[in-house]
């Protein structure tokens, strides 16, 4: 846990060889201005020179800087280096150089939303971040994303294989029947993340330029690292990269040239502040048309929505007899047998092994269907919600209370 001030290309000589587990640097742009910005909280104005002869004057720059990164870094580890459209083309050669074209693994595409343009042509809404590990043996951790509002309950559930011509179908038994496969985690993280950018009034904004949200930083310490590993930020400007490795309790090392920067970083580190900006809103659309009380009853009990399905509002993270468990949340106003007639007629032929029905309340519904609605299924489970039983127990509680 330690802060330079000076050249990363100096201070990386006090950093131990293969000693690093994660760079990442976000390094002047060759923008060919000076950047600088004024804290809308006090009277402090952070800025930094990205003026250049030309652009190999800039690439043999950051050549130099790239390689002694490389010296520093574990056999396992990865270094995520952060641009935009301006120099992205001589990067991906540069690091090509330096870590071999082989250990290329992605370019990551952080899409946000902006609503200003004053030029003429089309709205900037993204920057690049090349992925390049130091050898092919690297650390990386799977990350699972919610599935699409339009993704349908087969296609969570089942089995696929490939038949001989190589297509991908769904696996069947030797009656032809599909075979329901084991809980998936969701959707493996790709290589374009919309993660939202920083707005003006965002707790975690402190006035530096070019300020990077800590939920990308997050996302991308929590892909390569585990807990007590080393990430390093060489261009660490306001130190956003330290701030998210602090907050998952990994160590982290800082350097920048401006000795206000590390100031700054020194101060937000002693209270790290992360926003949630719009991501939990953004996120919500996957549960397509679901009330806050279902979407908060699904994250207690540990299930993962299923969207596009009017029956089945989730499945458990975890199996039963190794088989998905699927859950249904009773909505206000409606009746038990309601809920229950339109939840098992979703989970018919689907294979659940167990089916879990939470009441919220104690309309009952009498009509011609009620035969149906309360046929015998002896793999659903009606259970009462935390609140429904809290309720029960205090009016129980209150009738037995003696009178003043």
């Amino acid at each position: 846990m330690t802060l330079y001030t000076g050249d990363c290309l100096d201070k990386l000589r006090n950093v131990g060889e293969t000693s690093v587990d994660l760079i990442y640097l976000d390094p002047p742009f060759f923008t060919q201005t000076q950047h600088r910005l004024t804290s809308h909280r006090n009277s402090n104005t952070y800025k930094f020179d990205d003026r250049w002869n030309n652009v190999e004057a800039y690439c043999d720059f950051l050549r130099l800087r790239i390689s002694a990164c490389k010296r520093v870094l574990n056999p396992t580890g990865s270094i995520f280096l952060h641009c935009d459209r301006t120099a992205s083309h001589y990067l991906r050669l540069l690091l090509d150089t330096v870590f071999g074209a082989s250990n290329f693994r992605s370019e990551i595409i952080w899409h946000y939303r902006r609503w200003s343009n004053s030029k003429n042509g089309l709205l900037n809404s993204h920057q690049k971040i090349y992925f390049y590990s130091k050898t092919s043996s690297y650390k990386f951790n799977k990350i699972y994303t919610e599935y699409s509002p339009t993704t349908n309950i087969e296609q969570i559930l089942q089995d696929r294989e490939r038949d001989t011509n190589g297509k991908s179908i769904y696996r069947t038994d030797k009656c032809g029947k599909v075979i329901s496969g084991n809980f998936k985690k969701g959707v493996p993280l790709t290589d374009v993340w919309h993660i939202p950018y920083l707005n003006p009034k965002a707790t975690e904004r402190v006035g530096y330029p070019t300020q990077k949200p800590v939920l990308l930083l997050e996302r991308i310490i929590e892909l390569t690292t585990d807990e007590g590993d080393t990430v390093l930020d060489p261009f660490c400007g306001s130190g956003t990269t330290l701030v998210a490795a602090k907050l998952l309790k990994r160590n982290y090392i800082g350097i920048d040239v401006s000795a206000a920067a590390i100031k700054l970083t020194s101060k937000r580190l002693e209270n790290p502040i992360k926003s949630l900006s719009k991501v939990a809103a953004t996120q919500a659309r996957y549960y397509q048309k679901r009330d806050s009380h279902t979407v908060m009853l699904l994250q207690t009990l540990d299930a993962r929505a299923v969207p596009n399905n009017r029956g089945i509002d989730g499945i458990l993270r975890r199996d039963i007899r190794g088989k998905s468990v699927a859950v249904r949340i009773q909505r206000q106003g409606e009746s038990l047998q309601t809920a229950k007639a339109l939840f098992l007629k979703a989970c018919k032929n689907k294979g659940f092994s167990k089916k879990i029905l939470i009441r919220t309340n104690h309309i009952e519904q009498k009509s011609l269907f009620d035969s149906e609605n309360t046929s015998t299924d002896h793999e659903l489970l009606v259970i009462d919600s935390c609140q429904l039983s809290l309720d029960a127990a205090l009016n129980h509680t209150s009738r037995l209370s003696p009178r003043p």
